[in-house]
């Protein structure tokens, strides 16, 4: 869901205005004329919102250290950080984590990870992982990110939640990002997912493999139907992947084995 600014322009007030603008003269001259900083208009969208959509880092940060509430939640279930991950900004998305903003959504349409997942922003995506998001959170209807990135082809994305250790099969209830990923056409992204274990073979809710979802002659048929069996390296590197498991992943550049092979292990 892409969040709106406010449904009721009516009230927006002229600091919600300076702020999505990123006009930070006409902002502090607003706080100093006696605008409250943390002014609300009939959603519950607050100038730090706007800040934080608009990609405004420095009204942002002049609007924090003026006491706007950075756990600010509209009636979307928006934060300034999911607004931040709408945006791209990771200078924003940094600021609010700094200022110690909760991570990990309680609202099922408005998550941070699936946010900057599906809009393809590589670096606050990494910068929520290394914060703690949950990275195979799974939502009712959207899934989980990695499902909500093969579902908008955003092969960076992707290719971030996979290496970083996103379960390859955990989509949204039964359809996996398999499914997600030949439903948006993504050949680059099927194959990615494949490499990385995914099950071609495995059926959703209504029985159908992701070759079954394919259209005929499509650069994602070709993509599946090329694909034998693993071969044995393939097999190995997947074993030792779930050995370590997701936390530990990094330690695999530490074994005692040659340089190539630590490099397999971890897809570089």
């Amino acid at each position: 869901m892409d969040y709106e600014i406010c449904n009721s322009w009516s009230d927006r007030t002229p600091l919600h205005e300076a702020a999505y603008q990123g006009r930070l003269l006409h902002l502090r001259t607003l706080i100093a004329q006696g605008f409250h900083v943390d002014t609300l208009t009939m959603d519950r969208v607050s100038p730090l919102h706007e800040a934080c959509l608009g990609g405004h880092y420095g009204c942002a940060k002049f609007l924090l250290d003026n006491g706007a509430n950075v756990e600010a939640v509209s009636t979307d279930g928006a934060t300034p950080l999911f607004n931040s991950c709408s945006s791209g900004s990771a200078a924003c998305v940094r600021l609010i984590l700094q200022r110690s903003a909760s991570i990990n959504t309680t609202y099922q349409l408005a998550s941070p990870i699936h946010e900057a997942a599906k809009k393809d922003h590589k670096e606050c995506l990494e910068m929520l992982l290394s914060h703690g998001a949950r990275i195979d959170l799974e939502l009712p209807v959207v899934g989980t990110p990695l499902y909500s990135a093969c579902m908008a082809r955003a092969a960076s994305c992707v290719e971030v939640l996979l290496r970083s250790g996103a379960d390859v099969q955990a989509g949204c209830e039964e359809d996996s990002p398999l499914h997600a990923a030949v439903r948006g056409g993504g050949a680059n992204i099927v194959d990615l997912l494949l490499d990385f274990g995914a099950d071609g073979y495995c059926r959703n809710a209504e029985g159908k493999a992701p070759l079954d979802l394919s259209t005929p002659n499509s650069a994602v048929r070709t993509a599946l139907q090329k694909r034998g069996p693993c071969p044995l390296s393939q097999l190995c590197r997947f074993c030792i992947r779930r050995s370590l498991g997701r936390k530990h992943l990094h330690r695999a550049s530490s074994l005692s084995l040659p340089h190539s092979i630590k490099e397999f292990l971890l897809h570089q």
